[in-house]
């Protein structure tokens, strides 16, 4: 059943082209602003996961590492301030050296 009335079709078919003229008017926008979002996140300087991860692998090994020779330097300044400790007062004393004391110890020439 066709309408009669030509003020109603009219009518539909200007809110027909409204219809579509605001779907398109919503998908420009859509469009424009995605293109901005990604110029703006593309303008900073973010990392891909791939990178953060071989960063972080990279941060884990040096850690242990710098472990690995905190514990070597102890252990070497262990072994070696045992025996400079002992040696250290009878040298000393074989220089010769005598003055007042001050209680710091000079170097030896």
């Amino acid at each position: 059943m066709q309408s009669q009335n030509r003020l109603f079709d009219d009518f539909v078919k200007i809110m027909n082209g409204a219809a579509g003229t605001v779907a398109g008017m919503t998908r420009e926008a859509q469009d424009g602003m995605r293109e901005r979002m990604r110029e703006f996140v593309g303008g900073m300087d973010f990392v891909s996961r791939d990178e953060f991860e071989a960063v972080k692998a990279m941060a884990a090994t040096a850690r242990e590492e710098v472990e690995a020779l905190r514990n070597r330097l102890a252990a070497l300044e262990a072994g070696k301030s045992a025996p400079t400790a002992k040696t250290s007062k009878p040298a000393a004393a074989a220089s010769g050296k005598t003055g007042p004391s001050t209680g710091v110890e000079t170097p030896e020439e």
